[in-house]
């Protein structure tokens, strides 16, 4: 159970056992009143018996109708005030007949405090103190007989005095347990409304994580198509340029055996890309390589498919990166390779790969046809193909970046950079 529920549930306790306390009492003091007023001949002047009857059994009627009876009307300020009218006017006519029952005008002052408001809680104890002041002097025949009524209005005035005293500053307990009781239905609604959003931010984060996990779904779509595309694609491509070479040249038996060649093993290096993109492993050029080794294979056989002078410049001191950074890097060169045997029309390629201390860049440059500006879907001369869209969304994954410059008659170069925390121990 927590903390807050312990204390609404001793809050409430204690109320209970106030308002049970309130019911009784006066029923304790009425019968306390009577039996002390029946053995008043024992020491005293005789008791009207006739009148203490009919008044006790008023008083029982009374307290009965509306305390024990009707406990709704306990929060109505004019019928509890009607009520403490009819208790003060009981009180005083038992108190005439027997001055005992001034125990029982006692009920006065805790009635006045549980069942009056604001300055009426104190006019009704100065007159409870006026009544309970005839029981002290000894009843309403000393005050007449004797004239002792300078005894009584002293009494009175003390009495009321003390009493509105204790009033005072029980009213003041009362207020501030009835914050404090307000502060405990403020924390529970607020623990309430916690809860309610606690319930709902764990809505918003399975939704997340749902979303999330779509978003990583759709990315893996888009990270397995780029892999198909700088494989599988551009391998096909060229085993199909390969085959539409050796169909051009019929008469030509030995320049169509080299493309057939070539063809053949292109087609195999496709075979073994497409097993290895299924199985989710890195480039068959990074198997036992790291990225310039890798990278300058790729150029050399390039190179001498295409018959277009390339070459690899590595600068900064080479050390090792994350394999998604070497891949992506590779699939780079890769597609501006082949886009470059496709539309540039080149007679040179330089390769750039560089290692800086917080990043690595990779430059391609061409000095073929170029265009006016760049695609936005694809690379120079590709139309609508998924080559710079794979490009690019490889490098965000990355945080990294990739530019494009080119003009027509100027050649193109693609650049792509990226961030890479450098080893503390690096190797060579």
């Amino acid at each position: 159970m927590s903390i807050e529920a312990e204390l609404r549930e001793e809050h409430d306790r204690w109320e209970r056992r106030e308002i049970a306390t309130h019911n009784v009492l006066p029923y304790i003091l009425l019968g306390i009143g009577t039996f002390l007023a029946l053995l008043q001949p024992l020491w005293f002047h005789p008791v009207h018996l006739p009148a203490l009857l009919g008044l006790v059994l008023t008083t029982l009627l009374w307290l009965a109708w509306f305390i024990t009876l009707h406990p709704q009307w306990h929060d109505d300020a004019r019928l509890m005030g009607l009520y403490y009218v009819g208790l003060l006017g009981l009180s005083a006519g038992l108190v005439a007949v027997a001055p005992f029952f001034s125990i029982f005008a006692f009920i006065g002052y805790v009635h006045a405090l549980r069942y009056l408001r604001g300055p009426w809680i104190f006019v009704g104890v100065v007159a409870n103190s006026m009544i309970m002041a005839v029981g002290h002097v000894g009843g309403l025949r000393n005050i007449i007989d004797d004239d002792s009524w300078w005894l009584w209005a002293i009494i009175s005035a003390v009495t009321a005095v003390l009493a509105s005293t204790f009033i005072y500053f029980a009213n003041l307990a009362y207020g501030h347990s009835q914050r404090q009781k307000q502060g405990l239905a403020e924390l529970h609604r607020a623990n309430l409304r916690l809860e309610e959003a606690l319930t709902e931010n764990q809505r918003l984060h399975s939704q997340l994580v749902s979303q999330a996990r779509h978003a990583g779904v759709l990315d893996e779509r888009q990270r397995m198509a780029a892999e198909i595309h700088d494989t599988l694609a551009q391998s096909l491509a060229g085993i199909l340029a390969q085959l539409q070479a050796a169909s051009q040249t019929p008469e030509d038996a030995e320049a169509m055996r080299k493309h057939l060649v070539q063809a053949e093993d292109s087609a195999r290096r496709t075979l073994v890309e497409a097993r290895r993109t299924v199985q989710a492993v890195q480039p068959a050029e990074l198997e036992g390589a790291r990225l310039p080794e890798a990278i300058a294979a790729l150029t050399d056989r390039w190179s001498q498919e295409e018959g277009v002078a390339a070459a690899l410049v590595t600068t900064g001191r080479p050390h090792t990166v994350d394999p998604e950074t070497e891949i992506a890097l590779l699939r780079i060169a890769q597609e501006s390779l082949t886009n470059v045997a496709k539309h540039a029309r080149a007679g040179k390629v330089q390769i750039t790969l560089s290692y800086m201390e917080d990043q690595v860049a990779l430059d391609i440059r061409d000095d073929g046809v170029g265009f006016s500006q760049p695609a936005q879907t694809g690379t120079a001369g590709q139309g609508h193909g998924f080559g710079l869209v794979g490009m690019r969304q490889r490098m965000q994954r990355l945080n990294g970046w990739l530019s494009i410059e080119s003009e027509e008659g100027g050649g193109t170069a693609v650049s792509a950079s990226v961030p890479v925390p450098l080893p503390e121990n690096e190797e060579s």
